[in-house]
C-alpha cells in the first residue's frame, strides 16, 4: 500500500481555511475590509464592484460565524475534494459561492433591501449539493455517507438558517442549487469517463496476439 502523497491530500480546503482565518484576523482590525467586500446592491449594481462576489466569501461577521463555516469546510470540503479532485473542487466551490451571491443580490433587489452579506455559507451549501449529487449519481465508496444523511444535514442547516436572524438564506439556497447542478454534471462526466475506460480495458482483455 502506497503512502498518501501531498497531491492526494485536500490541500485546497486547508488553503481556503487558512485564507479565511487570515482575512478574518485582519478584517477585525481594518474595517475597510468589510466596506470593500460586503455584498450589497449599491456596491455591485451602482459602483460595478463585481469583485465583491468573491471577496465577500472570505469575510465573516464574528467568531461564531467563521468557526462554524470553517468547521463545515474542514469536514465536508475535504471529503468532496478527495472524491472530485483539486481542480473540480475549487471550481465548484467558487461557482457555488458566486451563484449564491447572485441569487442573494437578486432577492435583495426584489425586496428592496440595502443590507450587505458576508460569509462562505453559499459555497458551503454548494458543497452540500455536490455531496448529494455524488451519493445519488456517482455511487462513490462512502459507506458512512448516505443520501438520507446528506438530505437530513441539508434540511437541518436550512432550518437553522431560517430560524436564525440576520442570515442570508437566499445565498444558501442559491449556492445549494448551483452546487447540486455542477456536481451532477461532474458526476455524469466521471461516469462516462469511467465507463469508457472500462470498455477499453475489456477490449484489451478480449484481444489475442498471434
Amino acid at each position: 500500500m502506497q503512502d498518501e502523497t501531498w497531491k492526494d491530500k485536500p490541500f485546497v480546503s486547508y488553503v481556503l481555511i487558512g485564507i479565511n482565518v487570515i482575512v478574518f484576523f485582519f478584517s477585525n482590525n481594518i474595517r475597510a475590509f468589510y466596506e470593500l467586500g460586503t455584498l450589497n446592491v449599491e456596491g455591485v449594481l451602482i459602483n460595478h464592484e463585481y469583485g465583491r462576489f468573491i471577496w465577500s466569501m472570505f469575510l465573516h461577521s464574528g467568531v461564531d460565524h467563521i468557526f462554524s463555516n470553517m468547521l463545515c469546510l474542514f469536514f465536508i470540503g475535504t471529503m468532496v475534494e478527495k472524491e472530485f479532485g483539486h481542480f473540480s473542487y475549487t471550481f465548484v466551490y467558487f461557482l457555488s459561492g458566486i451563484g449564491g451571491g447572485m441569487f442573494s443580490l437578486y432577492m435583495k433587489i426584489r425586496t428592496h433591501s440595502m443590507a450587505g452579506s458576508v460569509g462562505a455559507s453559499g459555497a458551503l451549501f454548494g458543497l452540500d449539493g455536490v455531496l448529494l449529487a455524488m451519493v445519488l449519481l456517482y455511487r462513490s465508496p462512502l459507506p458512512t455517507v448516505t443520501p438520507l444523511r446528506v438530505i437530513l444535514m441539508i434540511a437541518l442547516s436550512a432550518y437553522s438558517g431560517f430560524t436564525t436572524s440576520n442570515v442570508d438564506n437566499a445565498a444558501h439556497l442559491g449556492g445549494l442549487f448551483v452546487g447540486m447542478l455542477a456536481g451532477a454534471l461532474i458526476c455524469a462526466f466521471k461516469r462516462i469517463r469511467r465507463n469508457h475506460s472500462g470498455k477499453r480495458s475489456e477490449k484489451k482483455e478480449n484481444h489475442f496476439e498471434y
